[in-house]
């Protein structure tokens, strides 16, 4: 049973942003502070964080909405509509990531949890400009 009526936790869902969330912020921030060009919800595919001339994509991924290992929880309340959600969340997740790699993109996806803060943020971001070998540009 929800704690909360139907249309509070519909008014509450409605306002969860899919882009420009508070990780994607700080993530994006790490990778300026380094001199590092991106784009921001970039191209048809709407890649949370591009590097277009590395041809590199990066998602952030939201704990709840991809299910996560560590933190996922499966609500308790209208498994019904959410069971079926999350698992199309993951299958659109996997074929976007598919369809980028047949164009010569290298996807990398980063869990929400692992941005709490600044400094993860910023650790997130050389560990990637490392193991991709990018340049400020």
């Amino acid at each position: 049973m929800d704690i909360m009526s139907k249309a509070k936790r519909s008014a509450l869902m409605a306002s969860i942003k899919s882009s420009g969330t508070k990780p994607e912020k700080m993530l994006a921030k790490a990778f300026r502070a380094q001199g590092i060009r991106i784009k921001l919800v970039y191209g048809p595919e709407k890649i949370d964080i591009a590097i277009p001339k590395h041809k590199l994509a990066i998602f952030v991924d939201g704990c709840f909405w991809h299910q996560c290992p560590k933190h996922s929880h499966l609500p308790k309340s209208n498994r019904d509509y959410w069971l079926p959600k999350l698992e199309a969340n993951k299958k659109r997740s996997k074929a976007k990531d598919q369809r980028l790699r047949r164009r010569g993109w290298s996807v990398v996806h980063i869990w929400e949890h692992s941005l709490a803060s600044g400094s993860s943020a910023e650790k997130q971001a050389l560990r990637v400009i490392v193991r991709f070998k990018l340049r400020r540009s």
